[in-house]
């Protein structure tokens, strides 16, 4: 192909191969680059990014400096003494390169490429030469050094402007996603129910009294997901599927506390949520209702109401939903939570593509702190209603502490 670099031909024999010259570990950094640019990496900074660090170190002959923990600190940036049996984060993303790696090269085509293995068991990538090459022509040698020496700088140059400019975008949604996603254990995507949760001031589900023996039909009638709420799961379910992260689902009357103090949870849905109502209090926006009135309520200003909503009046009457996206750590379990909830079902849909999309973060965070990341967040938003769908979430208010 053309993006691989022909070798000389003494260098051609099967199995492993070390690239012994600069031109051959060139040609082998291309062909990383392509790997990476394909679908099975490119929507993922995590894997990347360890990939091309083992690469790199391997070429340039680090390779016995390719420990778990030395690459936990430095391509993870973990501390330098963190457990590494209580936060593998690092043979976790190993495993799912080796899994991607093999999807690749088992593609038609890719057969004769210059191949790069992640073997189990070993942080250090091994290489095999492409297959089909032959030796360049003589003659033609030296003015394609030349060529190389040109278009290298040339490629890096295009290479930067692309990550400039797309960059930033990756890097908000990854921080804003970051203690989910780099916390050990499986994540809790939480969907609400049907009908009402118990209100904010009342007691969550774990902490409630034993609830009646129900029929089956009132066990399915329970079990009823909104649709906006199981649009929003997809989008989630697969920005998590995508990274590799692993997660469970459980409607809110199922999960209990226990769940929520093994790992992170995303909460989906507001009032029908009874967890989303009880982390709703600790912030400064939560939510809150009255007879077929629900609003979200400023603690800084409780006598504003601009966000509400009136549940008696035809939703085609109603010009704006109202949605809230939270990422704060639970006072009671200690563990990273994110709350994507509307005070309807348009609201929630609205708030679940904010929180998979990275230009919307993107544009949250060029007035945040700078720190931002580290703080607790919450962003209120607006979308307008067109037709049974939410339009595009805007941003109407921020909160970082």
């Amino acid at each position: 192909m053309s993006h691989v670099k022909t070798l000389d031909a003494p260098r051609m024999a099967a199995g492993r191969w070390s690239p012994k010259t600069e031109e051959e570990r060139q040609a082998v950094l291309n062909q990383l680059e392509h790997v990476l640019s394909t679908p099975y990496f490119k929507n993922s900074k995590r894997y990347p990014g360890l990939l091309r660090f083992v690469t790199e170190r391997a070429l340039s002959g680090e390779a016995s400096h390719l420990k778990e923990r030395s690459l936990g600190v430095a391509v993870f940036g973990r501390d330098p003494d963190y457990d590494t049996n209580l936060d593998p984060v690092v043979r976790i993303t190993a495993a799912e390169i080796r899994k991607r790696l093999a999807q690749y090269y088992q593609e038609p085509g890719h057969e004769n490429e210059i191949r790069i293995d992640f073997p189990a068991g070993s942080y250090t990538p091994e290489f095999q030469p492409q297959k089909d090459a032959a030796p360049p022509a003589p003659p033609a040698r030296a003015l394609h050094k030349w060529v190389i020496r040109l278009a290298i700088p040339a490629a890096l140059v295009v290479t930067m402007g692309a990550a400039v400019s797309l960059w930033p975008q990756t890097r908000a949604l990854d921080r804003f996603w970051a203690p989910v996603w780099d916390s050990s254990g499986s994540a809790l995507l939480c969907l609400g129910g049907a009908g009402l949760a118990p209100a904010a001031g009342t007691q969550s589900p774990a902490l409630q009294t034993p609830a009646p023996a129900v029929t089956i039909g009132e066990l399915q009638r329970q079990e009823y997901v909104a649709f906006a709420d199981a649009v929003t799961l997809a989008m989630v379910s697969g920005l998590f599927s995508s990274l590799g992260k692993p997660f469970h689902i459980r409607r809110h009357g199922s999960a209990d506390l226990d769940e929520l103090r093994y790992g992170p949870a995303v909460l989906i849905g507001a009032y029908n949520n009874s967890w989303t109502m009880r982390l709703a209090r600790e912030g400064r926006f939560g939510f809150e209702m009255e007879t077929n009135t629900y609003w979200i309520r400023d603690r800084q200003k409780p006598g504003r109401r601009e966000w509400i909503i009136h549940s008696d009046v035809p939703y085609r009457n109603i010009p704006e939903d109202y949605g809230l996206i939270c990422r704060m750590q639970d006072p009671i379990t200690k563990r990273t939570v994110v709350v994507a909830a509307g005070l309807t079902k348009f609201g929630t849909r609205a708030a679940g593509e904010f929180i998979t999309d990275p230009s919307y973060m993107q544009a949250v965070t060029q007035e945040a702190p700078r720190d931002w990341y580290r703080k607790n967040i919450q962003i209120v938003i607006a979308t307008k209603l067109v037709g049974e769908n939410s339009g595009p979430p805007r941003v109407v208010a921020t909160f970082f502490w």
